[in-house]
């Protein structure tokens, strides 16, 4: 399974993707945390006996892949990145690799997205189920009214490389009372349903 997760910070990520992971391998042992939210993880050591790798700054493309083949050659079932936003838009990040390079915009994107699509690749190639978080933020338009200019908000968007959802089996939306809509499935487990809160069963 390729399961994405995002939310507004407090939307209940982390805490939803454990129980999922937990229902989806029936054993806290073969879950493991790559952890990027300083530590978030370990808020919810009571639910059980998971494992985590904390990752930290610089968030390169290579050190995410590099932990995903940790958890793999560790026998782990389930693997949740929490959250794959900071290989994108963190310190060490893709957005920031390119704001310090020289020369041509476009050209060094071409240098970038290669390296970007092996941590892709490193989701939807893993032999073990994948759940990915990724955080959300208000996304705001500039409007034109009678000649003035006006900033309005135009809903939330995922921070992340745009398209990232198109390689996902199943995207899940959580809002700040933690209840979960389905924006994606190729399952059918949950389009046209009604929103839920996500839990181990």
């Amino acid at each position: 399974l390729r399961l994405g997760i995002s939310a507004i910070s407090g939307g209940g990520k982390t805490y939803s993707a454990l129980l999922l992971a937990k229902g989806l391998v029936g054993n806290w042992g073969k879950i493991c945390v790559i952890d990027t939210e300083n530590e978030s993880a370990s808020l919810y050591s009571h639910l059980g006996d998971y494992n985590t790798i904390v990752l930290g700054a610089p968030y390169t493309p290579e050190r995410y892949i590099q932990a995903i083949k940790a958890c793999e050659d560790a026998g782990m079932e389930c693997i949740i990145v929490d959250s794959i936003t900071h290989e994108w838009d963190g310190k060490g990040g893709l957005l920031e690799i390119h704001s310090q390079m020289t020369g041509n915009s476009f050209t060094n994107w071409s240098s970038l997205t290669p390296r970007h699509q092996k941590f892709i690749d490193a989701i939807l190639q893993s032999k073990c189920h994948v759940v990915t978080t990724v955080r959300r933020k208000t996304e705001y338009e500039m409007t034109k009214d009678g000649g003035k200019t006006k900033v309005e908000k135009s809903g939330l968007k995922e921070i992340t490389r745009e398209g990232f959802e198109y390689e996902l089996t199943v995207n899940l939306e959580l809002d700040q009372k933690h209840n979960a809509t389905s924006s994606k499935d190729r399952t059918g487990l949950f389009m046209g349903h009604p929103q839920f809160v996500p839990s181990e069963e």
